[in-house]
């Protein structure tokens, strides 16, 4: 795949914070419009913590950083809704709705991020679903579907707005084997049509099957696949 010139996301010597703590230091890389890259380390080492600055959930207060054309250091909270309109976040626990159907789930994230036209509303949630292989379940409760097919409503959540990339906090890391790999199949697909995709996991087999660039928070510092060498073999 050709990627563009202008990344999609671009850190300059950040540093990451919990209240007084510091998690990550001079952070500095860039991820390119389309790219698929992976996010590992052990559990603490920082992965949800620099997830959560990229999507403006965290302060920045040390460095700079670029995401989907929003400066996130100078972002306000004013702002932060129009970043998530041109970026997807997919979480491991859900976050569903759940006194809500599918299409009501979905309806409400539109509604929220200014769609009006009750047309264009259905039309779109159609659309997502049938993207993601659930466009049988609209009217489903999500108690009623399989943990593989709430993360599939999440991921068509995450869609809706046509996003420039989708950042995916251990998206698999509640589902079995067979049902990972479904999984991993449609990130794939929604890579493939131009969407980048940074995934924070620690499963071997998905890195080992499904290869691609690989950033790793390691004692305090970020290290990246396509600059150095580095065993995955030590807790991801």
């Amino acid at each position: 795949m050709e990627f563009s010139s202008n990344p999609v996301v671009t850190l300059q010597k950040v540093s990451i914070f919990q209240e007084v703590n510091t998690i990550l230091s001079d952070v500095t890389f860039s991820i390119d419009k389309g790219e698929f890259v992976y996010l590992v380390g052990r559990t603490g080492s920082g992965k949800s913590s620099l997830l959560k600055t990229l999507y403006a959930d965290l302060p920045l207060k040390m460095g700079s950083a670029q995401v989907a054309g929003y400066n996130i250091q100078s972002l306000t909270w004013k702002q932060v809704p129009f970043l998530r309109r041109k970026i997807g976040i997919v979480f491991q626990d859900f976050q569903l709705l759940f006194d809500r159907s599918v299409a009501e789930n979905l309806r409400f994230v539109l509604k929220a991020t200014g769609w009006k036209d009750k047309s264009k509303i259905k039309g779109r949630i159609s659309e997502v679903l049938m993207r993601v292989g659930l466009d049988s379940a609209a009217n489903k409760m999500p108690h009623q579907l399989s943990g593989g097919e709430q993360q599939r409503v999440v991921i068509a959540r995450a869609l809706l707005n046509e996003p420039v990339i989708l950042f995916a906090d251990e998206p698999t890391g509640n589902l079995d084997p067979d049902v990972t790999d479904g999984i991993m199949r449609l990130f794939e697909e929604i890579n493939k049509s131009g969407t980048a995709i940074l995934m924070a996991t620690h499963n071997h087999q998905t890195l080992q099957r499904y290869p691609r660039r690989i950033i790793k928070c390691e004692q305090g510092r970020v290290l990246d696949s396509s600059r150095e060498d580095f065993s995955l073999v030590d807790g991801i």
